[in-house]
């Protein structure tokens, strides 16, 4: 069975988490970082499957980035000081700009992935797309109550994202083959943890699954 049976489309938003030039080209943050961004390029092309059928059923889209203000009085110490350790300081200059600051060229989205007018853009200081913005108050405005949650990382933005929506009462779909972990080794792990108890975090599901509901969905609209 689907992930998402019966998909409401009126109800459902699909969340695309970080998919930056600071995360996924070189010169940006992660590259920056010495994390292999190869891996997080390779979810491109699933995630614009993604995007073209929930535009054609008519789901909500959401996309994130993470970043700061230019002065990044909206970062805190610790997590500058992490950056630094990670040989990535937030604000420091490379090729893409300011790394991990908004309005730089880093910290606009790749070109595969933009968003269409209208659909929501939020900018967050922190992991999780909850935190310090107003995306609880947009979805609630909507009528949003399912997230479909794709892009990078799994280990750290995505799990933040989908922990603080779990905890706000959404019904949570990850997918899979759309998420990329900065190391090999912490997919697999992230991923397990979110069906433990139950589906404690929601439910993994795989590309292929939620094309099938959705164009089905694309289809009644057409009629």
């Amino acid at each position: 069975m689907s992930a998402i049976s019966h998909l409401d489309s009126a109800t459902t938003a699909l969340v695309v988490i970080d998919m930056q030039r600071d995360f996924c080209s070189a010169g940006g943050y992660a590259h920056r970082a010495g994390l292999d961004i190869a891996r997080l390029q390779a979810v491109v092309k699933s995630i614009a499957r993604l995007l073209a059928a929930a535009r054609a059923a008519g789901l909500t889209v959401v996309h994130t980035r993470e970043g700061h203000l230019p002065d990044l009085s909206d970062c805190p110490p610790a997590k500058l000081a992490r950056s630094v350790a990670a040989g990535a300081a937030i604000g420091s200059a490379g090729p893409l700009g300011r790394l991990l600051v908004r309005g730089e060229q880093g910290h606009d989205f790749v070109p595969e992935l933009r968003p269409w007018p209208g659909e929501t853009v939020i900018d967050k200081p922190g992991y999780g797309a909850f935190h310090r913005t107003d995306l609880e108050a947009r979805l609630t405005r909507q009528g949003i109550r399912r997230l479909v949650l794709c892009g990078v990382t799994t280990e750290v933005c995505v799990h933040s994202t989908l922990r603080e929506a779990v905890d706000r009462g959404y019904a949570c779909t990850t997918v899979a083959d759309a998420t990329a972990a900065s190391q090999p080794e912490l997919q697999a792990p992230a991923l397990a943890m979110i069906g433990v108890e139950g589906g404690i975090f929601g439910r993994v599901a795989h590309t292929a699954e939620l094309l099938a509901d959705w164009q089905t969905a694309a289809l009644a609209r057409r009629a």
